[in-house]
Parts: C-alpha cells; structure tokens; sequence
C-alpha cells in the first residue's frame, strides 16, 4: 500500500525549492537592474565633470603655449649654444602648430638669432636647426618673409652648392623658395648671393631632382619681376633653363620662366644667341603628352618669330611648319591658336612686314624698298606648295590620330591655307 505521507511532504519539499529559486532570479534581476541604473548615473557625473574641467584644461594648455614661448625665446636670446639649440627646435615645433604661433614667435624677436645660426661658420647641426625653424616660421606669412630677408637671411646663403650635404642642399632650396615668393609683390630681394646658388644647384649632376624643382620655381618667382631678367641672364639662366626644358620633371616650370625671360631685351637677346634654339623648342611642340609644354614652346616661338627674320629662318629649315601643322590639328586651343599664328606668318612672309605690335598684316606694304609684285605672288605659291606638301606626307598620319570627324579636320585644314588674316599676338 503506497505511502501517502511520505509523497506530500517530497511534494512540499520541490514546491519550497522552486520558490526558493523564483525569489532568487527575482532578487538577481533587481539588482542587475539597479547595478545598471548606477553605472548609468556614474557616467552621467563623469561627462558632467569633463565638462566642467574642459575649460581648465583649455586655460592651462594655453598657459602652458606661452610658458614655452616665453622660456624658448629666452634661452635663444641669452642661453649657451646648446639651450640655443634645444631652444631652435622647440621654435621649430611650436611654429609648426598654426600662422598665429608664427607671427607670435616674429614679433617676439627670433627671427635674427636664428638666421645667424645659418652661416658657414657655425656647425652643421645647428645650421639645419636654423633652416627648419625659419622654414617653419616662414610658411603662409609674407611678413616672417620679408623679416628673414631684411634679417640677412640671404647674405648667409653659400654661393657654391658643393660645400652642403644633400640634406642641408634641400633646407635651403625649400627656405629660398618660400621667400622667392614675396618677389611677385615687388619685395625688393637682394640677388647677389642667391642666384648664383639657385644656379649652381641647376647644373650639378648630383643634386637631387626635387631639389633642382625647388630650384627652377624659386628662379620662376624671381622672373616674375622684369628688372630681374639682367641678374638671371648674366648668371647663365637662359641655357640653365633651356637644358632643364628638354627634361620632362622640370620642363613646364623651365619654360614658364624662359616665357617671362623672353619678353625682356636681355632675355630675348641671350635666347636668340643660344645654339639650342629654335631646334629644343621645336622639338618640345612634338610632346602630345605635354600640353602645357607645347603651349609654352609655342608661346617662345612665336615671340622669337615675331622679332627676328633670322630666327624665322633657322624655324624654317629646321621644318616647324610641318610640327605647326600637327599641333594646330591635335594641339590643345591654346596651342592651336599659337601655331596658327606662326603659320600665318610664314604664309605671309614674302608679303608684309611684320609689324612692331600687331604681327604682319595683309595687304599692307612697309615703308622703304619697293616690292616686287612678281616676287610677292611667287613667294605665296611657294608658300602653299610647302603647306600642300606637307599636308600630303602627314595627312594618314595625323588621320589616325586625330579623333576628330571629317567636317571638323576639312574646317581647320581651310583656316590653315586660306585664311589671310593676322590679329595681335595671344600672349
């Protein structure tokens, strides 16, 4: 006979033992609840007193700025050689922060303590902690510029680029072309010392060709200025530039600049005596690759052309006409519209004069020797017979390169052989 007894109270035993885990989970759920609750208060006062010491923090990182500026620009003024140093390099980072640190630091008075750490007579370390404090302070502020120069900066600057090292080489090419850049605001830039350096640097064959970029656009600012144009060419700019043109790292930059040098007597003068002209230029109206190049080229040429029958000449032995009729067809507009300009002229040639402003214009006769008529139309026969020839030994190869339709290449060909009108030169 089952006993009933014993099965209650193994009932009531269980029955305890859920209730006792219920309560348990319920009580390990409130306070898992709770435990949440307070680490989410816990994090709202930390925000909250980030917040309040935001401000603080703030106040004291400036503070700590201006304590290092003041000590910095003590230990630089009073300090021994070493401090001086340690003090060039903390210059050097705390210029690098922003352009009112800077300017801060300028009118503080560093500017001529650290260009006298950049002579030759003090040691190679300390001249390059000087170059890069400069460098830093010179960087988006003409007046840090303009102190440097009237500083000295550029009577501490080596005329010969062999006595530096590769690395110093490039601190100086960097600081030279920041200042260069005030040039163009007509700042008055004393060139003695820093051309023959900028020059010398150009034709060493062991400078680095980033440095010699640096170099050629430092030389570019200078050109900007026209009273510049007789310190460059008597320093050997001119061919400096034209060998640097025919090199594709440091074309475009040498022939912006030979652009700004050709507009000046001097500089037209000394690119008219070179042996590489007109041959180089016209061998750089040929780069389809280089745009810019050929417009540039183009650009020189057609000066050249404009003011010397002899540099004509030597361009039309040399075959331009052909490269001419190439780049008016496949050039870029600017290009185009130079080397039709040339075209023209030679189409002219046996016609007009070439004027002093405009360029040759039709149907005008010059002043002096009479003209033959017979000598006239003979010469523009023989004109044409050149352009058809040409035409005819390069049309299936400028064909399959041009990507333009049949319409288009038959208006420009016309523009080329018919037109009969000159306007002023596009500069």
């Amino acid at each position: 006979m089952p006993d009933h007894s014993s099965s209650w109270f193994t009932f009531r035993f269980f029955t305890r033992i859920r209730r006792f885990l219920q309560l348990q989970s319920s009580n390990h759920t409130h306070k898992s609840i709770h435990l949440h609750q307070q680490q989410q208060q816990q994090q709202q006062q930390q925000i909250m007193i980030e917040q309040e010491e935001e401000p603080t923090m703030t106040i004291n990182s400036e503070e700590e700025l201006q304590g290092s500026l003041q000590r910095s620009v003590k230990q630089l003024h009073f300090g021994t050689p070493e401090e001086r140093d340690a003090a060039a390099m903390e210059i050097s980072r705390l210029a690098s922060k922003d352009l009112k640190t800077r300017k801060s630091l300028a009118e503080l008075g560093v500017v001529p303590n650290l260009v006298s750490m950049v002579g030759l007579d003090q040691s190679l370390d300390r001249r390059r902690l000087g170059l890069r404090a400069l460098i830093e302070l010179s960087n988006g502020t003409f007046t840090n510029k303009a102190v440097m120069v009237e500083a000295g900066i550029i009577s501490k600057i080596p005329e010969n680029i062999d006595v530096l090292d590769q690395s110093i080489r490039h601190d100086y090419a960097v600081l030279l072309l920041s200042i260069s850049s005030i040039a163009k605001s007509q700042f008055s830039i004393p060139l003695t010392e820093m051309i023959p350096f900028l020059i010398s640097a150009l034709i060493d064959a062991e400078v680095h060709t980033d440095v010699k970029t640096l170099c050629v656009e430092s030389i570019h600012n200078l050109s900007f200025v026209l009273e510049n144009s007789e310190h460059l060419v008597s320093n050997g700019a001119v061919h400096t530039l034209l060998n640097l043109s025919i090199e594709k790292e440091t074309s475009e930059k040498a022939l912006a600049t030979l652009g700004n040098l050709v507009v000046s007597m001097i500089g037209r003068k000394a690119m008219e005596d070179e042996s590489m002209v007109p041959e180089s230029l016209i061998e750089i109206m040929t780069w389809e690759s280089e745009p810019k190049c050929q417009e540039l080229s183009a650009y020189i040429l057609m000066i050249l052309a404009h003011q010397s029958s002899a540099q004509r000449a030597k361009m039309a032995q040399l075959g331009i006409v052909q490269v001419l009729l190439e780049v008016a067809l496949l050039g870029s507009p600017l290009a185009q519209k130079r080397a039709l300009k040339v075209l023209q002229w030679f189409k002219d040639e046996r016609q007009v004069r070439i004027g002093a402003h405009s360029g040759p214009q039709t149907g005008r006769v010059g002043v002096g020797s009479p003209v033959n008529r017979r000598d006239i139309s003979e010469g523009r026969e023989i004109i044409k017979r050149m352009v058809k020839q040409s035409l005819d030994r390069n049309m299936e190869l400028i064909t399959r390169r041009a990507n333009v339709g049949g319409d288009v290449m038959d208006c420009k060909l016309k523009s080329l052989v018919v037109s009969s009108s000159s306007k002023s030169l596009p500069y």
